[in-house]
């Protein structure tokens, strides 16, 4: 698989999500507002916490799961990407700032 550029990944997320809409209105009525999808991507990092810890072997589970900690990981990229589009935040942006930001502060 080539390298997705974070563009592409906010696109094909943003589509996903409105297929997640659709699933919700038919199951619940409504679409998951905004605090609903940032409560979700918070379940989620809860969840790369403890495979993580699981992986480190500092959290007893019986068989190693790598799948599941990639796709978690995965899912909280996912995640981000939906928040950011659903508030009007460019990830691409975001993640520009973020990393010129922290750069300038140490230097690099």
């Amino acid at each position: 698989m080539d390298n997705l550029t974070i563009k592409e990944a906010a696109e094909r997320s943003k589509k996903i999500r409105e297929h997640y809409h659709i699933l919700e209105t038919k199951h619940h009525g409504s679409e998951w507002s905004v605090e609903e999808d940032a409560l979700a991507f918070l379940t989620d990092a809860g969840l790369v916490g403890r495979l993580t810890m699981a992986q480190q072997g500092h959290w007893p589970v019986g068989e190693s799961n790598e799948a599941g900690l990639e796709h978690k990981i995965g899912e909280c990229m996912w995640w981000l990407m939906v928040l950011a589009d659903r508030m009007g935040i460019n990830s691409e942006d975001a993640l520009d700032a973020f990393l010129s930001t922290t750069e300038k502060q140490f230097k690099l």
